[in-house]
């Protein structure tokens, strides 16, 4: 398998509600209008081992047909609670509440007012022979088989959705599935920890982790209606609180006060062992019988390996059933609120805009055809989002088939090139990697990993002495990149240890004319991100048994970029940055190997000279696939 991650705020508004904040009285409208045309009935459904799983259901008040079921299935409470109290919402997005259906949301097992224990990514039962043997997968269908017999007026069928965490709820309810189960669309959905949300190869996502866990991590002795405290930093600035306040890993549990358990197993398993491998679901995905549409966004800091890896696993182990895979330019959940028109200062069109589209043309047709038996099925077996030229496609498989493999060259004085010339002898360029000094991610003040930073002007970054830059000239016309890319770099080190960054960049040009939405930003030479992908050197060769570099050995560290469909234009330029340090998104690398990089201490930090090699013999490279229209 390939290796296809703001923070606990964010989280919980999105995740919560459903749906991203907006104005009180749009809320308020939308609550009264549900009230008016929907019933509400709390239930306490009991499963097969006897746990009793709290469940909200919506009901339309029209009971002049039949309708299906809509399940949502959530780690961050179904509130608002009581029969009396609506949401501001109801489904993927209000057209659902249009169309008609019958809604349920649920708290997991162990959350909020679901009793049972709550285990993170709970690990897949394969053969389960006793009713204590319980995963994701029965609890969602011994509530399928509750609601078929309880709910009335229900047409015999159920839909699935989920966003994030929830998305992952939807992903293990594929498996084994009750027949009633007939069409489920993981969103932005968890697969493997070691790759989504706070691992990336490795390298871990310090404030994403450190605040989310913060509130959620936090045991539950009895059934709660209200979330925990939100972290506070006791500063705007996160680059400054988790440099000096919290400095080494080892300190977490200065502000954690060893509250919470998930933490704490976590620092015992630093390399990608049972214990997070028993929480990857990618290799349980058999047996899929209900139409599947998993859903990602191209932006997305959380979820991108999942979505990506979600679809490939169904499409290759459950042949014959319509599997889907729709890529758009959003960030984490961004399908789900707003219009997806933009992010931060990217422009991506609004005739029609890519989440209205998307609603529209695609998401509600895939539940309609499967749940009502209404319309025609037209979708593709991918439904992608070109960014730069800003388009749909539809592809009948992803990759594209006719992929043209091209590798980009760096080569020496900061040049990238398709073509490698046979210079005849090595080359390099070396920087000071210091810990102390770590190049921030983003010029945005804030204390969690922001949702524009993977669209972000990347200047700033470049002008580091710790940052290589290799460009290549202006294009003569335009190049699309689709699928992944294959990194290769070929590195030394002057001490034991190391972290490697690698940006795919998007240089426009200097007579760049800007974007409606910011008209007053000048776009002239703006270093759009992407792509971008960080590796802990250690896993270079192995996630489960790391190893230390050679110190000024030359060494190939191979990563993948996750997949793109991205189109630089004529006029623009192709660019990469490579870095070793990424602050405070990725944790500080000692720069010396320690054997738990969570139990380092501040005198195993120190600077070291890192070479990328550039030359023929040992040149660093990057394959990609090149889309021919």
């Amino acid at each position: 398998m390939r290796k296809l991650g703001r923070v606990f705020l964010l989280l919980v508004v999105v995740f919560v509600g459903g749906y991203e904040a907006r104005a009180d009285g749009q809320k308020t409208k939308d609550s009264t209008w549900i009230a008016e045309n929907y019933d509400k009935k709390e239930y306490e459904i009991v499963m097969r081992d006897g746990a009793k799983l709290f469940t909200a259901v919506y009901s339309p008040k029209d009971k002049s047909e039949k309708y299906p079921m809509m399940l949502y299935r959530t780690p961050y409470s179904l509130k608002p609670y009581g029969e009396d109290q609506f949401r501001a919402r109801i489904g993927p997005s209000m057209l659902f509440a249009k169309e008609k259906f019958i809604f349920v949301y649920q708290d997991v097992r162990g959350r909020f007012m679901s009793e049972g224990d709550y285990v993170n990514m709970r690990k897949h039962v394969d053969v389960k022979k006793e009713k204590k043997d319980i995963d994701e997968s029965s609890d969602t269908y011994d509530t399928v088989e509750w609601l078929l017999k309880k709910v009335k007026n229900n047409n015999g069928k159920v839909g699935m959705w989920g966003i994030s965490y929830p998305g992952f709820y939807a992903a293990a309810a594929v498996i084994d599935a009750h027949p009633a189960l007939v069409a489920v669309s993981p969103q932005a959905p968890i697969a493997d920890w070691w790759w989504d949300d706070f691992h990336h190869n490795g390298a871990f996502f310090l404030p994403h982790c450190f605040n989310f866990f913060y509130a959620f991590g936090r045991e539950r002795p009895e059934l709660t209606k209200e979330w925990g405290n939100r972290f506070n930093h006791g500063t705007p600035d996160g680059y400054q609180f988790f440099l000096e306040e919290l400095g080494p890993l080892k300190n977490v549990n200065k502000f954690y006060h060893d509250s919470i358990p998930f933490w704490n197993e976590s620092v015992k398993h630093p390399n990608y062992d049972s214990f997070w491998q028993d929480m990857n679901i990618i290799p349980h995905l058999k047996n899929v019988k209900p139409a599947v549409m998993t859903v990602g966004g191209w932006f997305d800091a959380e979820d991108l390996y999942g979505p990506l890896a979600i679809y490939e696993a169904i499409e290759e182990n459950n042949s014959g059933i319509n599997n889907t895979i729709v890529m758009g330019p959003w960030r984490h959940g961004g399908w789900a609120r707003g219009d997806g028109s933009s992010l931060g200062f990217v422009h991506f069109g609004d005739d029609p805009a890519p989440s209205t589209f998307y609603q529209e043309n695609i998401e509600l047709p895939f539940f309609n055809y499967y749940l009502k038996g209404k319309g025609e099925l037209k979708l593709p077996e991918a439904y992608m989002f070109e960014t730069g030229l800003n388009q749909w496609h539809e592809f009948e498989t992803w990759p594209p088939a006719d992929l043209e493999e091209k590798t980009l060259h760096l080569l020496p004085s900061g040049k990238l090139s398709f073509y490698n010339p046979n210079s005849g002898y090595d080359t390099y360029d070396e920087f000071v990697s210091d810990p102390a000094k770590p190049v921030p991610y983003t010029t945005e003040i804030t204390t969690g990993m922001t949702r524009e930073y993977m669209t972000d002007d990347q200047r700033f970054s470049g002008r580091r002495q710790d940052v290589l830059v290799y460009s290549t000239e202006v294009l003569k016309e335009d190049i699309t990149f689709a699928g992944s890319m294959q990194v290769k770099l070929m590195v030394s080190t002057s001490e034991s240890a190391c972290d490697w960054i690698v940006k795919l960049i998007d240089v426009y040009p200097d007579d760049h004319p800007g974007y409606p939405h910011k008209k007053d930003k000048k776009y002239g030479g703006y270093q759009q991100m992407v792509r971008s992908e960080a590796i802990r050197g250690r896993y270079r060769n192995s996630d489960e048994n790391p190893e230390p570099f050679v110190p000024n050995q030359v060494t190939a560290v191979p990563f993948e970029l996750l997949d793109v469909l991205h189109t630089f234009q004529k006029g623009h330029k192709i660019m990469i940055h490579v870095q070793s340090t990424w602050f405070p998104i990725i944790d500080r690398n000692p720069q010396i190997y320690v054997e738990n990089i969570f139990m380092a201490t501040e005198d195993d930090f120190m600077k070291a000279t890192h070479r990328v090699y550039t030359g023929v013999q040992n040149g660093s490279t990057i394959k990609v696939g090149i889309w021919i229209k």
